[in-house]
Formats: C-alpha cells, sequence, structure tokens
C-alpha cells in the first residue's frame, strides 16, 4: 500500500518569555493511502502544530515530513505552495470560504490556482458539490447556507484536487450533534472512495472512525487501538 505521509523524529519547541515548551518531543507516524489516522488530545498537548506541520503550514525543529515522495521541509516557497495546493486538501473547524464567491465558485479556486481551465474546474467543483450533497447550493454565497452546508463546502474544497491526503482539524468542532454525525458519515463515505484522512479532534466519536487511534500526550504519540 502506497505510503501519502510519514513523519519521521519531528520535534518541535516554541519560547514563551524565559521558558521553552517542548510541544513535539519526536513524533513518528506513517500513513498508508485509504487510511483514516485521528490524533487526540487536551487543548494545548500540540494536535493543531502537528497537523500544521503535516501540511507544510509550519516548519519542525528537527525531523522529516514527506507527502508521497516530497520532502516538505526542504522545498522552496514556490514548490511548497504547489505541493499544498497538489497534494494536500485541508478542512478546519471554521470552514474559511471567502465570502463574495459562491460555494461553486469557493471550490474552483484550488483549481484554477493550479491552472486548470475555468470551464474544468467548473465541472470538476459541480461533480464533487453534487458527491456532498450541495448540488442545490452551488450558487449560493457561504453566508446564504447553513453551518452543517458550509463545512460540507470546505471538504468539497479539499478534496476536488484528488490530494494525497486531507489534513481535517476539528472539522466537527463548530456543529452541532446531527451535523456533526452528517459530516462524520460524509467522510466516511469519501473514504470508501479512496480518500485518506489524518484528524485531529477532542470528539470521541469522530476520533472512533478512524482506523488507527494515537493520543498526543506529553509531545509524544500513544497509539489507542489497531
Amino acid at each position: 500500500m502506497d505510503t501519502m505521509l510519514r513523519i519521521e523524529g519531528v520535534e518541535k519547541s516554541f519560547k514563551m518569555g524565559d521558558e521553552t515548551i517542548n510541544v513535539l518531543r519526536g513524533i513518528d507516524l506513517e500513513i498508508k493511502k485509504g487510511e483514516i489516522v485521528s490524533i487526540t488530545g487536551p487543548s494545548g498537548s500540540g494536535k493543531s502544530t502537528l497537523l500544521h506541520i503535516a501540511g507544510g503550514l509550519d516548519f519542525p525543529d528537527k525531523g522529516s515530513v514527506k507527502v508521497e515522495s516530497e520532502e516538505l521541509t526542504a522545498l522552496k516557497d514556490e514548490r511548497l505552495s504547489k505541493i499544498r495546493n497538489e497534494k494536500i486538501g485541508f478542512v478546519f473547524q471554521f470552514h474559511h470560504l471567502l465570502p463574495e464567491f459562491t460555494i461553486l465558485e469557493n471550490v474552483m479556486i484550488p483549481l484554477l490556482v493550479r491552472g486548470e481551465s475555468f470551464q474544468g474546474a467548473r465541472i470538476k467543483a459541480g461533480k464533487v458539490l453534487s458527491e456532498v450533497g450541495l448540488s442545490e447550493r452551488i450558487h449560493h454565497k457561504p453566508s446564504q447556507i447553513s453551518g452543517g452546508e458550509r463545512q460540507r463546502a470546505a471538504v468539497a474544497r479539499a478534496i476536488v484536487g484528488e490530494p494525497a491526503i486531507i489534513l481535517a482539524d476539528e472539522p466537527t468542532g463548530n456543529l452541532d450533534k446531527r451535523t456533526e454525525k452528517e459530516l462524520i458519515k460524509l467522510l466516511l463515505f469519501l473514504n470508501k472512495k479512496g480518500a485518506t484522512f489524518l484528524i485531529v479532534t477532542h470528539n470521541p466519536e469522530v476520533a472512533d472512525m478512524a482506523h488507527r487511534i494515537f493520543k498526543l500526550r506529553e509531545g509524544k504519540l500513544v497509539k489507542r487501538r489497531k
């Protein structure tokens, strides 16, 4: 099975006044194609920091991060931006949709950035939005749809370019229970179609959907299941 993400020996610390906080203390993690891996842990444990490093949004003090064969820590800005656009999908707690654009246009943007034609991007975005149940909302703006629909649109934007891996940071953290369950069903549906996920979450129901669960404790990953 192909390796989508490989993290080896990742360390990260932050300065707070005169004190150094060691957030990540030698993280090793390998995620194969088609896996869902979840990471739990209390607030401040470094979950989001690890996710940002995995996606090339931040850099470790030490260690290696590879998405497929690309070593993110060795890339220059232009190449790193290209890899983030083509190989990594991001879903955050807050959808980060652009309010002035329609849902369809928001989902098209990653494809247009990588140089695809407007018509091609429109067709792909429309297809993905149909898959996530938003075919009747494509011409609405984010302010005109519900919170759950906005998060579905954010998922559509993350998967439209068929990335190697989708990184999700508390994807249900801003949703009510019913909408949360709908999003979990959607993520499982996408996984059955081949999508690979790394999810950090406080939510045990979200964590339990994963094939493997880890807890981030004292800067280390502790395997909880499988």
